[in-house]
């Protein structure tokens, strides 16, 4: 700091999705002082109101998307190596649904989808028997056909928050619930205001802007730089709904609809289904998205359409929705409408980047691509860096990523397990799961059950909490109970008023 509430640094990130987040870690970990600003907690948004999938984007080849889905194939790679305790393999099953996708069509689909990037930590796909294969079971008796492939599950906003992690161990200063008030280009520099949400103003002197708002990308360039912009975002609404457990294997379901769109049905933290996702234009509050009736008679009725047992509204037991901040492509059709990103590079005075677009599989290579584009201005060389190297705690088989990382990690678990064994057994493969290597900053060397403090609400321990307030910027109930975990789901409604209690009594 230069003086009280003042910061000089080279980037300043404005924007806590996953975007942002990957973007302040892959310039911090180049050398480049970094500040990265969200206006509400990390991953509040887009970034956690996903179908969670580290995927290609099987759909998207009938759009000859085949840049993207060959792009976004390499990155499941790379990505299921470097955070195997967030993201894991999953095989997914299609039903053939006559009237539909012909099988042919299918199979020529997956082919491609097997072969447009080399794949080495995946099976490729095949037919299926659904009279006799386990995911037949819950579907109704007229689907007898299928075919199952592969890709990979990621529990979205620990991915965020672990890239936010990286960047703060690099060097970088992160704010949570701190928005950019103003930014003016000012002698070779951006001069901006932040003002945390206690009212605090910090004033940075930042060398170049990387614009990560997602959804309020064009609002913020507009904001900064008044006057038409070569691109725009679109936003597109998503949401999901969350049944109890629909069946009993580890499979999960994509399905088709008549009205040419897929649905996916996928296991969810253990007793539940996760059921999305839609796409709808949307011209609201972006803060303030929620899912609609129809979209819940959707999803319902879709599902009802493949499984045996109908799903109603009354069966949801949560829902959540999001707004994609998608690359204006001019699509008529929302679900059409690109899921690849592009920048916008004003390097007119004091540099500005402006992210539009992308998806979660993605985000390290955009990020990478973004900081390739600002560093030369900076006078960094450093060069590309991610590509081989860990989230912090998924160095579960040694600091470089490999195979192993993959497809051992239910013996790390099992070893962890005998380790704390004073612990309770699935309390201990939570961890594994959510913190990887990082189990260690959790339990800190304690010894009991007793010492990891009291119960909080079932499940969460004071241990735990702590950690989320000093390490992952958890700052109330929401932030523990649905972002640095999904415990929300298993608790009474009621659950976070316990847990902001306990917080509040934490921080006297």
């Amino acid at each position: 700091m230069d003086k009280a509430g003042s910061i000089a640094c080279d980037v300043l990130v404005v924007g806590g999705g996953v975007n942002g987040a990957g973007i302040a870690r892959d310039a911090a970990g180049r050398g480049l002082s970094v500040v990265l600003c969200e206006k509400d907690d990390l991953a509040s948004h887009t970034s956690s109101a996903a179908t969670k999938l580290i995927h290609g984007g099987l759909r998207y080849l009938e759009q000859y998307e085949f840049g993207l889905v060959r792009k976004a194939l390499i990155e499941r790679e790379v990505l299921l190596r470097a955070a195997p305790h967030i993201m894991w393999p999953m095989r997914f099953v299609t039903p053939v649904d006559k009237g539909q996708r012909p099988a042919w069509m299918i199979r020529a689909g997956l082919f491609l989808y097997d072969h447009l990037a080399r794949r080495e930590l995946l099976p490729g796909s095949e037919g299926i028997d659904l009279r006799r294969h386990a995911a037949g079971a819950p579907l109704k008796s007229d689907f007898t056909r299928g075919f199952v492939y592969s890709d990979g599950w990621v529990d979205d906003a620990r991915l965020v928050v672990l890239n936010a992690i990286d960047a703060a161990g690099k060097g970088a200063t992160v704010f949570t619930r701190t928005a950019c008030e103003s930014a003016r280009r000012e002698g070779g520099r951006w001069e901006a205001r932040l003002r945390r949400v206690n009212g605090q103003a910090i004033d940075i002197s930042a060398r170049c802007i990387v614009n990560a708002a997602g959804p309020w990308a064009s609002r913020f360039l507009q904001g900064t730089n008044p006057g038409p912009a070569d691109k725009s975002v679109r936003l597109i609404k998503g949401s999901h709904i969350v049944v109890r457990r629909l069946f009993d294997h580890p499979y999960a379901y994509i399905f088709q609809h008549p009205d040419g769109r897929v649905v996916f049905a996928i296991p969810y933290e253990q007793d539940f289904t996760l059921i999305g996702t839609t796409d709808l234009e949307y011209h609201g509050d972006a803060g303030k998205v929620e899912i609609d009736q129809a979209e819940i008679d959707y999803l319902c009725a879709l599902s009802s359409r493949y499984f045996i047992k109908p799903i109603t509204p009354a069966d949801v037991v949560w829902s959540y929705s999001g707004v994609r901040p998608l690359l204006d492509d001019e699509s008529s059709d929302a679900s059409d409408v690109t899921r690849d990103y592009t920048f916008e590079f004003d390097d007119k005075g004091a540099p500005m980047l402006s992210v539009f677009g992308g998806k979660i599989t993605t985000f390290r290579k955009l990020a990478e691509q973004a900081v390739d584009l600002i560093a030369p201005g900076l006078g960094n060389a450093h060069g590309a860096w991610t590509a081989d190297a860990c989230l912090p705690g998924g160095d579960v088989h040694g600091p470089r990523p490999d195979k192993r990382s993959v497809l051992e990690f239910d013996k790390y678990v099992a070893d962890l397990q005998k380790q704390y064994a004073w612990l309770p057994a699935p309390l201990v493969a939570r961890y594994a799961r959510a913190y990887g290597t990082r189990i260690d900053l959790v339990i800190d060397r304690r010894t009991s059950i007793a010492a990891m403090g009291a119960q909080i609400v079932p499940g969460l321990y004071e241990a735990e909490a702590a950690y989320w307030i000093d390490h992952e910027w958890a700052t109330n109930a929401t932030d523990m109970l649905w972002r640095r975990s999904k415990l929300g789901l298993h608790l009474p409604r009621d659950a976070s008023v316990a847990v902001d209690a306990w917080i509040t009594e934490y921080r006297k």
